[in-house]
């Protein structure tokens, strides 16, 4: 059986297009022992947060014979971490650079944001931002205390149409190497995210497969989702994905649950088992 849990979901609280309930209900229709909720809390985006705790607390208790559903947050780096204080988990990502703009500037937004982000606070060098995102990106787990990084390199969103970077060049994975270390030494996951190669956005997963190369020899630890902003795409990449982290070298993947102590944990799950028994 296919991997049966996600834990970053969007929806209409913040950029998705479904709805809370549409997502469980599909993710119940699906076969899905696991969903967990990861609204957006950033500079740019930000959910009616008690709001979003009542909705997913009255999903939890009507479907709870059916699915364990979480509630979580997607944190970014440069937001307060005092925002979502009563989440089950946090997602730590980095969508902006550390820069004095007059609106926000996503990495992720558009090329043409990303291209004057560029112009604008770092002359045009490409590979000066990527290092200056990655410093950022290390400091994720000191700053929110997450409880896995989100797309560790999202400073590549558009590189597959811009080519403003050459992935391979020791200038943009140094840095990004040096990051995901540190981040290894303090003992956190990296998801495999799926989100970007669903949509169409991307030819790889974040990370890339050189960087989960080094970070299974680093010993880091992953999970797999899929990012989902819509119903359709909640298991969306999986199968993939579970491949490349096999090619990657990787034995197990994690999942996130209350289930037998009552407070959110990990549990391994072997990657040959799911196309066995499943989660």
């Amino acid at each position: 059986m296919p991997l049966l849990a996600n834990y970053h979901t969007h929806t209409t609280f913040c950029d998705g297009t479904s709805t809370a309930e549409e997502q469980v209900r599909h993710a119940v229709d699906i076969g899905f022992k696991h969903l967990g909720f990861s609204g957006h809390m950033d500079p740019d985006i930000h959910m009616q947060i008690e709001d979003y705790y009542a909705e997913i607390g009255r999903l939890r208790d009507i479907y709870a014979d059916r699915i364990e559903i979480l509630c979580g947050v997607e944190l970014d780096n440069l937001y307060d971490p005092g925002c979502a204080d009563r989440a089950e988990y946090v997602i730590g990502s980095t969508h902006f650079l550390d820069v004095q703009s007059e609106t926000p500037m996503s990495v992720d937004n558009s090329e043409e944001i990303l291209a004057e982000l560029c112009r604008r606070f770092f002359g045009g060098d490409y590979y000066a931002m990527s290092k200056a995102y990655y410093e950022l990106e290390a400091g994720v787990y000191d700053r929110l205390h997450c409880t896995f990084v989100g797309h560790f390199d999202l400073i590549t969103r558009f590189n597959d149409s811009m080519h403003t970077i050459d992935e391979a060049n020791p200038r943009y994975y140094m840095p990004a190497l040096e990051a995901m270390e540190y981040l290894v030494s303090k003992g956190i996951p990296f998801e495999i995210n799926c989100g970007a190669v669903n949509r169409g956005r991307k030819k790889e997963f974040y990370p890339n497969t050189f960087l989960l190369r080094n970070l299974r020899k680093f010993g880091g630890e992953i999970l797999i989702n899929s990012d989902a902003h819509h119903h359709a795409l909640l298991n969306g990449g999986f199968d993939a994905a579970v491949r490349k982290a096999v090619e990657c070298g990787f034995t197990h993947t994690n999942i996130l649950t209350k289930k037998g102590s009552g407070k959110v944990h990990w549990e391994q799950v072997a990657l040959d088992s799911l196309a066995g028994e499943g989660i």
